[in-house]
């Protein structure tokens, strides 16, 4: 199944591959040459004042706030990420459940990026239960 994106690069979930939509993500991004790339460094959940809720749900929220905020500083969306990396601590099916729900309505109308998933036992904050760095791609 492919998908081009109205955006400056291409989605595609080959058929010989197993289908990660209801995952939250996709296989591949086919990024054309000469597209503006955009680094966001992985985002955690604390707030503008530096306050970190004690709930994952709250975290995931702030952090995908806080890469909107980064996007729009730079004249993009979320639409336009190819990549996400995410680190989570003491990763379980709850937090990924939450995870791909938030990921799956934020990208509601969109295809979705490619993602790659780390667990991890620890972030830069002791309080940090999730760590997101994305690329985004415009034209």
């Amino acid at each position: 199944m492919n998908k081009m994106s109205a955006q400056a690069f291409q989605i595609i979930n080959p058929h010989e591959l197993y289908n990660p939509h209801s995952n939250g993500y996709s296989h591949i991004a086919v990024v054309p040459p000469n597209m503006r790339v955009i680094h966001i460094a992985g985002q955690g959940g604390e707030n503008k004042n530096g306050e970190i809720s004690p709930f994952f749900d709250q975290q995931v929220q702030q952090v995908f706030y806080n890469i909107q905020q980064a996007l729009a500083s730079a004249q993009a969306q979320l639409s336009d990420i190819a990549v996400l990396r995410i680190l989570i601590v003491h990763h379980h099916p709850e937090k990924h459940q939450i995870l791909i729900r938030h990921i799956q309505n934020l990208w509601k109308d969109h295809v979705f990026p490619v993602c790659t998933l780390i667990p991890v036992t620890g972030l830069a904050l002791s309080d940090m239960q999730i760590e997101i760095e994305a690329t985004a791609y415009t034209a």
